[in-house]
């Protein structure tokens, strides 16, 4: 039984370029997003999402939840129509 895959050293080498996952295309084109157009409803359900980290025991979490939350509410205040 024969493999067609390198073996040794070839194996280090790469031959091609791999194609870039979709999330690796996402994050770069998301390096140029300067501004973003969402629903209210968005906003809110991620402000949702994210409150449950509110109260996280890891004191990074809390304070990158926090500090997010913060910033999707003054989002969804300052939309227009908001109350």
């Amino acid at each position: 039984m024969t493999s067609s895959q390198p073996r040794g050293l070839h194996a280090l080498i790469p031959t091609a370029r791999s194609t870039a996952t979709p999330g690796e295309r996402a994050a770069a084109q998301m390096l140029h997003l300067r501004t973003a157009a969402v629903p209210v409803p968005v906003l809110a359900a991620a402000a949702e999402l994210i409150a449950a980290h509110l109260d996280d025991p890891d004191p990074t979490t809390r304070a990158t939840a926090t500090e997010v939350h913060a910033r999707l509410i003054a989002a969804i205040d300052a939309a227009p129509g908001a109350a």
